[in-house]
């Protein structure tokens, strides 16, 4: 690996602080995301059975190795024991940092005000919420700890200290900096992350009954799962116990809340997003509400206030295909097929791996008259799905395209 290069002399020295066990398929990459960013990378082995510590050793990285103590704070806080950078980058191994972002970052890294800086994450695979906000990129101040059993966070000590302190400010990064793996669906069946989330979020609510971070978790897994009475009843309850505006757990409660009712009460299900999209936090992290919402006023034969909608998310997030892929869809039911091209054209930029923009854009090319292009955009689409893990749906497709155009052996 390249030595890192030397901190700009107007910032501190910036160090990286992992927790990890057998990680060994996707440690690389994150350590190579950080390369010539930050100053020192500390690993804390938690009892790898895999090439993880090698691995780690063989980018640059200095390795501890603890038990397991049970959950994440204590350990967190132990590593950052093991620090000396006067600044903290929090990264998970299913992270890596975005190279726009180390330009932006480094900049506001050299204000000696700013205690803390909020990291855009984008969620890959999460479809409902693409974007959100982790206070990961923190100064190393003694006062600064993790708490939290499951939902380890730092937020908790960073607001008693400038509540003692009120020079410190907190600042959220501009540019999406970190990209997420943990939940694109293949790897939440790899890594059984359901059932481990199921029982991590019933243990906090034994101890919590009301936490609004475990009513989201637990209530959307519920809905997810077919348990809808009791999904609803959770996120119904932490919506009440959540504080209001901008508190990090209000927009996924309001989303969650109304991909529930969407089929049931849509009337309330566009109160509920409309919420979200109006809370006072990063125009990136309401972009979810505001795809989802568009998508619920399509059914509704609703297309030109759906089309705002998408304009909007596309204007907020230019790089997500979801966006451009919404807006593609509101063209398309306003008969504007040229518009809805161009933008299934804008949604294959961001993500050439997007079966349903290419599903889609066939089916423009299609009404155009460009048989060629139709069948060329079918058969991307059902390639892809089958490499997805999607077979049925990929032979749902192609039967209903084999019907419009012909396909091919």
């Amino acid at each position: 690996m390249t030595p890192p290069e030397p901190a700009p002399a107007n910032r501190g020295r910036l160090s990286l602080s992992m927790i990890v066990r057998n990680e060994a398929e996707r440690l690389q990459a994150c350590l190579a995301s950080v390369a010539g960013f930050v100053d020192e990378m500390v690993v804390v082995d938690t009892g790898s059975s895999d090439a993880t510590v090698a691995i780690a050793e063989g980018c640059g990285a200095i390795v501890h190795s603890i038990p397991w103590p049970g959950d994440f704070a204590p350990a967190r806080n132990q590593a950052l024991q093991w620090l000396s950078g006067d600044w903290v980058l929090v990264l998970d191994a299913d992270e890596r940092l975005l190279p726009a972002s180390r330009q932006p970052l480094q900049a506001l890294i050299a204000d000696p005000d700013l205690l803390l800086i909020n990291l855009l994450r984008f969620e890959a695979g999460a479809s409902q919420a693409p974007y959100s906000s982790v206070s990961r990129l923190f100064r190393r101040h003694p006062a600064i700890h993790w708490s939290g059993q499951y939902h380890s966070m730092v937020d908790a000590s960073v607001s008693a200290l400038i509540a003692r302190e009120p020079h410190w400010r907190i600042a959220d990064c501009p540019e999406p900096a970190l990209h997420h793996d943990g939940y694109r669906p293949e790897l939440l069946v790899q890594g059984n992350k359901g059932t481990r989330l199921r029982q991590a979020m019933e243990a906090e609510l034994a101890r919590h009954p009301n936490d609004p971070y475990a009513c989201a978790k637990l209530g959307a897994l519920e809905v997810a799962e077919g348990h809808r009475r009791r999904g609803l009843a959770l996120l119904e309850r932490g919506l009440r116990h959540c504080p209001p505006l901008a508190h990090p757990e209000r927009l996924e409660l309001l989303c969650g809340l109304a991909l529930a009712l969407s089929a049931s009460d849509p009337e309330r299900a566009a109160q509920l997003y409309q919420q979200a999209v109006e809370l006072p936090l990063p125009a990136r992290i309401t972009v979810a509400p505001r795809i989802n919402l568009a998508g619920l006023l399509l059914e509704h034969g609703q297309g030109a206030a759906a089309r705002e909608l998408a304009e909007q998310a596309c204007a907020s997030a230019p790089e997500l295909a979801l966006a451009w892929y919404q807006l593609g869809l509101a063209e398309r039911q306003l008969g504007r097929l040229a518009a809805a091209a161009t933008a299934y054209d804008r949604a294959l930029g961001c993500d050439p791996d997007h079966a349903a923009s290419h599903r889609n854009r066939a089916l423009v090319a299609l009404l155009q008259g460009d048989i060629a292009a139709a069948r060329s955009g079918f058969l991307q689409a059902i390639a892809l799905l089958e490499r997805q893990g999607q077979a049925g749906e990929a032979a749902r497709l192609r039967h209903q395209a084999g019907e419009l155009v012909k396909l091919g052996a």
